[in-house]
């Protein structure tokens, strides 16, 4: 989760490589991560990627340098039961004084048994502490494919947005979102936001996932996710925007950008970038996207798949401007702070 602040120019340094090597990097940032999530607390970076049957955490106080960050397991699938197979998309929140992380998982090699679940640290930092499972996270009522769990903070409440499907036997990806009791409950049922319309998020299958919340200086809500299936190179990011002062159970007051706001870039070498997440540079200054992709066409949703962070800039309607996904190995300005 992040506030950000507005700007209305893209930063020529971002897309010069006539520059000092010591103030640039080069992406990929390591050499692969699916689902990539960073958070910032006090002064560090924490990252998180799909680890199959593990969850690791690394720590850095800058984000260029994320490969020398050792990957530190703090969880570990057990052998069975319902969250002992396929661990996806982890993310770690920062939720009323302790640190919650959500996580997909399943009970077998059967996808239709993936569900969202919950870890709690009261530590200060994640790294360390004892992480307590809280359970699944979930309707009740609606109890059916559900993957990619994330938080919405928003006037004074929290929402838990997901992927999932509407029955046992659905194919389609929706997007749904319901009030938080508590971190690791729900308080309201599960009610749809979006699910595919276009053509772009239909390709391969008819998706919606990978929902990721960005805030602009003057507090409006943007709902990035990913479109498409990850099989195919079509995958790509496309945007809900929540009206001024919106209720977010009210699916009339979110707005889908009719085009996907991030896709594959053939030039760049950049194939199915997805499933994204945002944060700020250590001055507070700039405003990043973090992202996978694969380098070349019909890799899928393989090990392939690494992580990449740019920057990105504001149009003058508030909305975020993230231009293609740049060149793997083209050297791009350091996150200003480092």
């Amino acid at each position: 989760m992040v506030s950000v602040s507005c700007g209305t120019s893209r930063d020529a340094a971002v897309t010069s490589p006539v520059i000092r090597k010591d103030s640039t990097f080069t992406n990929p940032l390591l050499d692969g991560g699916a689902d990539p999530w960073v958070i910032q607390k006090d002064g560090f970076y924490y990252y998180m990627s799909t680890g199959v049957s593990r969850i690791f955490i690394r720590k850095t106080a800058a984000m260029s340098e994320l490969k020398n960050a050792a990957a530190v397991t703090v969880w570990t699938a057990p052998a069975t039961g319902p969250n002992s197979k396929n661990v996806w998309a982890p993310e770690l929140h920062y939720l009323q004084g302790k640190w919650y992380l959500y996580y997909t998982a399943g009970a077998t090699g059967n996808l239709a048994t993936q569900r969202c679940f919950v870890l709690e640290n009261s530590g200060a930092d994640p790294m360390q502490g004892i992480w307590t499972e809280k359970g699944k996270i979930g309707d009740p009522n609606g109890d059916f494919f559900s993957i990619d769990g994330t938080v919405l903070e928003y006037h004074h409440k929290n929402y838990f947005i997901w992927s999932g499907q509407i029955s046992g036997t659905d194919i389609t990806q929706r997007l749904y979102i319901a009030e938080m009791e508590n971190p690791w409950t729900l308080k309201t049922g599960r009610v749809q936001i979006s699910m595919p319309q276009y053509d772009w998020e239909k390709n391969g299958q008819p998706v919606n996932e990978g929902p990721e919340i960005l805030k602009n200086a003057a507090g409006q809500v943007f709902l990035v996710f990913s479109a498409s299936s990850c099989g195919t190179d079509n995958y790509s990011l496309g945007m809900l925007r929540l009206k001024e002062d919106g209720d977010p159970l009210h699916p009339a007051d979110w707005t889908k950008s009719p085009e996907p706001v991030f896709t594959t870039q053939v030039t760049n070498n950049v194939y199915a970038p997805g499933h994204n997440g945002f944060f700020m540079s250590k001055d507070g200054k700039e405003n990043w996207i973090i992202y996978h992709a694969n380098p070349q066409k019909g890799q899928g949703c393989g090990g392939a798949r690494s992580p990449r962070m740019q920057r990105f800039t504001w149009k003058p309607d508030g909305t975020p401007d993230f231009g293609v996904p740049l060149n793997p190995y083209y050297p791009i300005t350091k996150p200003s702070g480092e």
